[in-house]
């Protein structure tokens, strides 16, 4: 069963629903469902008759060769539907079935023969084509052996894409068959608005559903419409503020013999901007006469000289378009569920018959469906911006600047989703220069996989700051995941840098393994334990001590970069891996690519079809710092260790040509030095690094942290960090398992 159903019927749905044509939306079906829902799947259409409601033979739509070698051989090219046969009993049932509760191999034997190889189990399913008037079609869907049966919710997905694919297969064969014969008036405008009316429904924004209404009336119901729309539009139950304003959305018209009678040039036509003689921008006045029109919410012909008046105000008073009055031209308000959002004018050539008032309800239907889908698009365009920002706060707004190590990031939303998902990164400074890099990613695409990462993120910044070991994190991380549900499971790789060893801890779970780009150019996927993603529950997460070397780059990414229903994920890391080595030539051996250039080339690998899941991308550059760079010493918790401090910091910053600085690290030194050796019962140290900045490190094994407080003229003690605070370029504390840290940092742009 799939992780997230409901979203992954919203967007295939959504891609079959865009195709243009039987073939189109054949395909369609096939690149949402392969591998997600199904391992393989091939398609069989029926007689392409529009007034035939069930097949008589079935034609196979293409096979993937692939699948016919898995098969053992190509199912047949045709094959005759028996009308009191298996297969016929299954077409006409309407629904998907599989084996198991629905045995199929009756209607299987009759479409595929019996020398076809099929998988056992309940892993194959027969879904009919089925349209509201006709059955056009059965769609095979397979699974591997070794994958999990179907289970109803699978079946119920391969229903409802099936019935999605049949209404562009059928749409398809009405568009292209003979002329039918013709029909009474009222039948022919019912059949006319429930084609219309789907194909507005298909739309999932505002454009595609103003899109939908223009392809839907022009040129079979009027020769051109013009779309207003309120802006901005309202959201739910939320008052308008300001007077109501309309803005023209969309206008089409018809081209064709006769449209030089127009008003406005054939040749100005253009699918996405039309160039009508109508104002651009309408303001409703309260008490106006297209305030009126518009508070009696049903459609009017302009025929007298209230509605007249409406539409030179819609329009502007000096468009040619006040010329088509009468019945030649319908207002129709658009009202959603709580408010008029909107206008449209339906409009026909004078030559042509003038709408009849049985057309003020075609007109009232395609108002009102358009209304209602302007009103979901609008919410659904809220949720969407909401999830993206709540998604995008949960992440990390800028990155750290950790001592001897460089960062870039990108973040990609899928790109057929509501930019909403479960990937996360973070990378956490740790006491004593180190960093934590971390990627996770939460299975599923939803609100709650977004809740979910956010959880599991905070976690993991709580754990990083007590300074566990990796493997440690993850095991706490798996309990945290089981605590907040057993379906809650996330891949995550956690590493830890330390630029003074030269060496990275990387623990795993369930995550695909880190690439690294050696200085010299070569790319190596990093062998690390695979672990079981996070959630499992009772699995013991190991870690792995490997080098990093200066000048290497570490690139952590989420499997969206190299999975997608094009390419598996090994696939996918070989040819990052590639790709890595590819733009390390560019800049030849002795020097690494830039690093928010190479972020650039790993994205550019992605094709098309590749954007089916969030990307989350963390690159570090290891500088690491030489050991010529670090001081380290030991301290007694005696009266005499603060002068010794003194004396070792001088000493040290005269070798580094850095005695500028002496005066001030000296003095800081000593009062944390002396803050430590007044509480300290084992020995304290006293590590000085030099990087882009002079940074020193007090250690003791107190685990209170010392807070900064304003000292009274009376107090004797209490004055040692308000003298760091005020001179240190940046300061601050860390507690570790055996106690505590305090550093500063001098030198640099700030100090």
């Amino acid at each position: 069963m799939l992780p997230d159903p409901q979203r992954f019927l919203a967007v295939a749905g959504r891609r079959i629903a865009r195709a243009e044509g039987a073939d189109q939306a054949v395909r369609e079906l096939y690149r949402v469902t392969v591998p997600d829902l199904a391992d393989g799947m091939f398609v069989y259409l029926g007689d392409r008759s529009p007034g035939r409601s069930e097949p008589e033979r079935l034609e196979l739509d293409g096979l993937p060769p692939e699948l016919g070698g898995v098969m053992g051989g190509t199912p047949p090219r045709s094959r005759p539907v028996a009308p009191d046969g298996a297969l016929a009993a299954l077409l006409r049932c309407g629904r998907a079935r599989g084996r198991g509760p629905d045995d199929v191999d009756g209607a299987l034997a009759e479409l595929l023969g019996t020398a076809i190889r099929l998988p056992q189990g309940n892993r194959v399913l027969l879904a009919p084509l089925r349209a509201p008037d006709a059955v056009v079609g059965v769609a095979v869907f397979l699974r591997r052996p070794d994958r999990e049966d179907f289970v109803e919710d699978d079946i119920a997905l391969a229903d409802a894409l099936s019935a999605q694919t049949a209404l562009g297969v059928r749409e398809d064969t009405l568009a292209a068959g003979p002329p039918a014969a013709p029909k009474a008036p009222d039948e022919d405008r019912l059949r006319y608005v429930g084609a219309a009316t789907r194909r507005i429904a298909r739309g999932f924004d505002t454009d595609e559903i103003v899109l939908g209404l223009c392809r839907a009336a022009v040129p079979t119901y009027s020769d051109a419409a013009l779309v207003y729309l309120r802006d901005p539009l309202p959201v739910g139950d939320e008052r308008p503020t300001g007077p109501a304003v309309l803005r023209l959305r969309r206008t089409d018209r018809l081209k064709g013999p006769g449209a030089e009678g127009l008003v406005w040039p054939a040749e100005t036509v253009d699918d996405e901007q039309d160039d009508l003689d109508a104002s651009d921008w309408s303001e409703v006045v309260p008490g106006g006469a297209l305030a009126e029109v518009l508070r009696g919410v049903r459609p009017v012909f302009a025929d007298t000289p209230p509605t007249r008046a409406a539409l030179g105000e819609l329009v502007g008073p000096d468009s040619a378009l006040n010329d088509w009055v009468g019945t030649h031209a319908i207002l129709a308000p658009l009202r959603g569920r709580r408010r008029v959002t909107g206008a449209v004018v339906f409009l026909r050539r004078p030559e042509r018959p003038a709408f009849e008032p049985a057309d003020l309800l075609v007109a009232a239907q395609l108002a009102t469906h358009t209304a209602l889908g302007v009103d979901k698009a609008v919410l659904y365009s809220r949720e969407a911006f909401i999830a993206d920002r709540l998604q995008r706060a949960m992440l990390p707004h800028s990155l750290p600047r950790p001592t001897g190590v460089r960062l870039a990031v990108r973040y990609l939303p899928a790109a057929e989703t509501a930019r909403v998902g479960g990937d996360w990164y973070d990378a956490i400074p740790l006491p004593g220069s180190r960093v934590a890099l971390v990627v996770g990613d939460v299975m599923g695409h939803s609100m709650t996989s977004a809740a979910v990462m956010g959880q599991l993120r905070t976690t993991a910044l709580t754990l990083a700051g007590l300074d566990l070991p990796p493997q440690e994190v993850l095991h706490h991380l798996d309990e945290q995941a089981q605590r907040l549900g057993t379906d809650r499971m996330a891949t995550c790789l956690y590493v830890v840098y330390d630029p003074v060893s030269h060496r990275m801890t990387i623990a795993n779970a369930g995550h695909p393994p880190p690439i690294l780009l050696h200085p010299g150019g070569k790319t190596e996927v990093l062998t690390v334990p695979p672990g079981a993603p996070i959630g499992v529950g009772g699995i013991d997460f190991e870690a792995v001590e490997l080098d990093a070397p200066t000048g290497a780059t570490l690139l952590l990414y989420t499997d969206g970069l190299v999975e997608s229903r094009l390419r598996d994920v090994w696939t996918g890391i070989e040819q990052l891996r590639e790709k890595l080595a590819a733009t390390a030539q560019l800049t030849g051996p002795d020097r690494p690519p830039p690093l928010e250039a190479l972020c650039d080339e790993v994205l550019d690998m992605l094709g098309p079809g590749d954007r089916d899941d969030d990307i989350a991308l963390l690159a570090a550059r290891f500088d690491g710092i030489a050991p010529s760079d670090v001081a380290y010493w030991t301290l007694e918790p005696e009266v005499g260790a603060p002068g010794r401090a003194r004396r070792l910091t001088r000493q040290a910053l005269a070798g580094w040509g850095l005695e500028d600085l002496t005066d001030t690290a000296e003095l800081l030194v000593s009062e944390i030095v002396t803050n430590a050796v007044r509480h300290a019962t084992r020995p304290i140290s006293l590590r000085l690094l030099r990087t882009d900045v002079l940074r020193c490190e007090v250690g003791d094994d107190v685990p209170q942290l010392p807070r900064l407080r304003q000292a009274k003229a009376t107090d004797e003690h209490g004055r040692g960090l308000y003298l760091v605070h005020r001179l240190a370029r940046r300061w601050g504390t860390t507690r570790l398992g055996t106690g505590k840290i305090v550093w500063f940092e001098l030198g640099g742009s700030g100090g």
